[in-house]
Formats: C-alpha cells, sequence, structure tokens
C-alpha cells in the first residue's frame, strides 16, 4: 500500500493529539514516536516528489 502525503500528516496530527492527550507517560511517549515517524514518511514523500519533478523537468527541457 502507497501513503499519501496527506494520509501520512492526517495520522501524525492523530498521533499528536492522542500524545497531548495522553495520561501514562509511556503512551504519551509511544504516540510521539508514532508522530515522529509519520512525519518522517511524510517528509520522504515529498523529496520523492520533488525529485520526480526535477527528472520530468530534465526530460522535457531535453526533448526541446
Amino acid at each position: 500500500m502507497a501513503f499519501t502525503l496527506d494520509f501520512c500528516e492526517a495520522r501524525a496530527r492523530d498521533a499528536a493529539e492522542a500524545a497531548a492527550t495522553a495520561k501514562l507517560a509511556n503512551v504519551r511517549d509511544r504516540e510521539l514516536r508514532s508522530e515522529a515517524a509519520w512525519r518522517a514518511m511524510a517528509d520522504q514523500i515529498v523529496q520523492i516528489e520533488k525529485k520526480r519533478m526535477e527528472r520530468l523537468n530534465e526530460k522535457a527541457e531535453a526533448s526541446n
């Protein structure tokens, strides 16, 4: 399953909200780790899309 940027960002927000309302330290820590992981995945998606656009632009310039 491929994750979308919106999906990853939504999961990160959900984890952040869960961490903010957690009463137990271990639950808060788990949610903060989850948020960090989802944000890292979202950042990776952004980087992949950026590189994809760069390659497309290079191909378009080369064909001109």
